[in-house]
């Protein structure tokens, strides 16, 4: 009974964390589609460079408190306060070191500009200290429907406002305003939901006892998101804004997906993780359930866009944005084993071993920094590639300790979703060789809006119907559970 429960919040956790984190994700790319449309390859190339410090700076505000909240099995209002006023501490120090720090950077990167606009934009490091609290509330009582309204009005309002600044004539100040406001709107509309209020007081122990795990989530995420961001230096510097700008922008097109999808997979399985430390058996089965089910959606959806980038560049950006195209291949390419890394980790925190999972991280990181320094005169192409190459290294790397921990390592795991990487590779195949008769009845997509929508259209439904006809032929064990489970979830909410 105690596993059916488990099971049941987490497939209503997940529905309701996949419609926020896929609504995020969408609006958030539609209004960006727009913007880059509006603003060009530098403009967003300036604001990637300097989103690169308030990733980094939100990483220590959040990460491991945050994961410390939501991993421990019972917390206090003293815990949460706690939290609270430390965040908004760390945060005050951040924004004065980024305020310091915003000339010097301005003259690295040879843009002036950067100095006030960094400045500014830094000012979210204070609303998303009091966000990471209320997700963590979130995330606690499995309240994922809150969270999902909340973001889909926050990426509304700001999306509004940024485009509206676009048209006006603000520039990257339009991107900036975007940002403050989304992060204002999501404090905003989750206070009015959660009614939560932090009190005043502060307790040293708790804040001692919380760090003493989160301080290893924390350095991991630290670790992970300064690599994670190095390319964009390292692309500013050896070329200029604009490159930056199509390596935002090809490497958003996967994020999307995969953010969404990693988000979600975090905010549930970590808490469902935790609540079943002491079965093994019971955690095993949720790790191979997550890894084959994400498998079946994510390896398609990657491998697609790989099929499918010319065209989508061509029809939502336009010609002026084709130069992302094959940066767009290789980061889907890269991205397309990201959930095997999310669910690995998420098993492996849950289970309070968050000192294997720092471990993990200073082990890769330290090849990864050897693998783009050897890259670095192969072009940007080389770069991604061995990136792409790499992410598949550590998915062995990242599944290694779950051999002992709950018996299930990474042998196991690539056993197991093969058929949906199979599947999902030939599918990719026939969808990018189809253009070649495609183009022969003059279906090209290179004559404009029209036809590259029509190459696309044809493309994607040609390959979802080989991906799900074969699945449904081949009985795939992924495609039969997600049916039988989305069924019996429907006929409960009737």
């Amino acid at each position: 009974m105690k596993e059916q429960g488990i099971k049941n919040n987490v497939i209503s956790g997940f529905f309701w964390k996949a419609m926020e984190s896929g609504g995020d994700q969408l609006i958030t790319f539609l209004i960006s589609i727009v913007l880059a449309r509006l603003l060009g390859p530098e403009k967003y190339g300036t604001m990637s460079v300097m989103l690169i410090f308030i990733t980094i700076a939100n990483v220590i505000i959040q990460n491991g408190f945050q994961t410390a909240l939501i991993q421990r099995k019972e917390i206090s209002d003293t815990d949460l306060s706690s939290v609270f006023w430390m965040g908004m501490l760390i945060s005050g120090v951040l924004y004065l070191i980024i305020f310091l720090m915003a000339e010097p950077a301005a003259l690295f990167f040879g843009d002036p500009e950067i100095t006030g606009m960094l400045r500014v934009l830094s000012l979210m490091l204070f609303t998303g200290s009091v966000v990471s609290v209320q997700i963590a509330i979130v995330a606690r009582r499995m309240k994922f429907s809150i969270q999902c309204k909340a973001t889909i009005f926050a990426d509304v309002i700001s999306g509004i406002a940024g485009i509206i600044a676009a048209v006006r004539g603000m520039g990257t100040w339009a991107l900036i305003f975007q940002q403050l406001i989304k992060n204002l709107s999501l404090m905003l509309v989750l206070y009015g939901s959660l009614h939560w209020m932090p009190r005043f007081e502060f307790s040293p122990e708790r804040i001692g006892a919380l760090f003493s795990y989160g301080w290893k989530v924390l350095a991991s995420g630290l670790i992970d998101t300064v690599y994670s961001n190095l390319y964009t230096p390292f692309i500013s510097k050896l070329y200029n804004s604009a490159m930056v700008g199509y390596y935002s922008r090809g490497n958003q097109f996967p994020q999307v997906i995969v953010n969404s999808m990693a988000q979600t997979m975090q905010a549930v399985m970590l808490p469902a993780f935790s609540r079943t430390q002491a079965e093994r058996d019971t955690a095993k089965k949720m790790l191979r359930r997550a890894v084959k089910l994400s498998g079946f959606v994510m390896f398609p959806m990657m491998f697609g866009i790989c099929a499918v980038a010319e065209p989508m560049i061509r029809l939502l950006l336009g010609e002026a944005w084709l130069p992302a195209v094959p940066m767009l291949r290789l980061c889907a390419l890269s991205y397309s084993v990201w959930h095997i890394h999310v669910a690995n980790l998420q098993a492996i925190n849950a289970n309070g071993r968050s000192d294997i999972y720092l471990r993990l991280e200073i082990i890769k990181k330290v090849i990864g920094i050897a693998v783009l320094l050897v890259s670095i005169r192969m072009g940007i192409a080389g770069m991604l590639l061995l990136k792409a190459v790499f992410d598949y290294v550590c998915t062995i790397i990242n599944a290694w300790p779950n051999r002992k921990i709950i018996g299930y390592g990474p042998a196991a795991q690539w056993r197991d979703i093969c058929p949906e990487f199979v599947l999902a590779a030939g599918m990719a195949v026939f969808v990018y060789l189809l253009r070649l008769p495609l183009g022969c009845i003059g279906i090209t997509g290179t004559q404009g809006t029209a036809s590259a929508m029509l190459l696309l259209v044809i493309q994607i439904a040609a390959g979802a119907a080989v991906y799900l006809g074969a699945a449904v032929l081949l009985k795939v064990e992924s495609y039969r559970y997600l049916i039988e489970t989305a069924m019996l979830y429907l006929g409960k909410k009737k």
